[in-house]
């Protein structure tokens, strides 16, 4: 099969797009033909390699999986081949403490496809058959796959770790990514009050489509607490989603209300923290960090964003062939929502 992957961690040359044998699922697996693979910044970071991450070699990423059913290696399952799927990207691997309270991405043994597994950057993927959820005929692929690891990820961070609640209102730090943009989409669905952030008047616009109230153009706002404070009336915001880490968390805390809340599930500049305590405790801010989530999260999500239609943004719409390109724009910032790619 085709496929995109890696023999060597580190920069984007290290890339493949080449033939490698297909996978034979395992018991308890079934093999999907991928029709629709999106992207996430994951990929890069997986690539690049951190200390603690072993994976077997020749790697593939790719953690949003929409395809079809090729086999089944799982006696008396009612899954049959042909059956449109999607893939929940976060896989168990035991039973514990965590995983008997519902908190499944609190496990040691919580993985995610694409990360610690192959992935789906491929023609064929092997996924265990609890993981597997159905596509509903009126979906798309690529819409299918747009929304699985952001929308696993958006829901839990929103909902169960923040506790957003209608009237309040979140500052997104930043509106072209697909956590971001997805933020944007369900906090307003939850009848909360969106500011954004972006850094171009085409995002800009995106953003206030996407339900946003108000958006800062940041390159032209250095100060953009500042502007937040106005249009709060100096009260600031009850939730600040910051995916960015080191370069904008001191401007997050001064942008979050006394008793607010900031929550965060990446950083996409840096990890290295450093800031004034002092507005931490003065303000007796709530500083949350969240990953993944449960098979439930994962359930809740689907039907909430199926059910109501809707659609995550997607930037681009490419050739599995074209992948690595398409890597190369996510990993310089020039999208708005995700690339999905497809097999041929």
């Amino acid at each position: 099969m085709k496929a995109i992957f890696f023999e060597k961690h580190g920069e984007i040359e290290n890339l493949k797009y080449a033939d490698i044998p297909d996978p034979e699922p395992k018991q308890g697996e079934a093999l999907v033909r991928v029709k629709a693979v999106a992207l996430n910044h994951l990929d890069v970071w997986v690539r690049r390699g951190w200390k603690g991450l072993h994976v077997e070699m020749p790697h593939i990423t790719g953690s949003d999986v929409s395809g079809e059913i090729v086999a089944v290696n799982t006696p008396g399952t009612t899954w049959i081949p042909g059956t449109r799927v999607i893939v929940n990207p976060g896989i168990l691997t035991s039973d514990d403490e965590w995983t008997r309270k519902g908190e499944d991405s609190l496990s040691p043994g919580f993985k995610i496809l694409g990360e610690q597994v192959r992935g789906g950057l491929a023609e064929y993927v092997c996924v265990p058959v609890s993981n597997l959820y159905r596509l509903p005929e009126t979906v798309s692929f690529e819409d299918g796959a747009a929304p699985l690891l952001v929308g696993l990820t958006c829901w839990r961070m929103l909902f169960k770790r923040a506790d957003l609640r209608p009237g309040e209102t979140v500052l997104v730090v930043g509106a072209g990514g697909g956590v971001n943009s997805l933020s944007i989409l369900l906090s307003r669905a939850a009848g909360a009050n969106v500011i954004a952030l972006s850094s171009s008047p085409a995002k800009m616009e995106k953003a206030l489509e996407l339900g946003a109230s108000s958006v800062i153009d940041y390159t032209a706002n250095q100060d953009w607490p500042a502007e937040v404070l106005k249009i709060t009336k100096g009260r600031g915001v009850d939730v600040v989603i910051d995916n960015v880490g080191a370069k904008t968390f001191p401007k997050s805390l001064r942008s979050v209300a006394r008793g607010g809340r900031i929550v965060t599930v990446g950083n996409t500049k840096g990890y290295e923290l450093s800031f004034d305590n002092r507005l931490l405790f003065t303000k007796q801010v709530s500083l949350i960090g969240s990953t993944m989530g449960s098979r439930t999260d994962f359930t809740e999500a689907m039907e909430f964003l199926f059910q109501r239609k809707i659609r995550v943004p997607i930037d681009t719409v490419a050739p599995l062939a074209d992948g690595i390109k398409m890597i190369k724009r996510l990993e310089d910032g020039q999208q708005f929502g995700k690339i999905v790619l497809k097999p041929s």
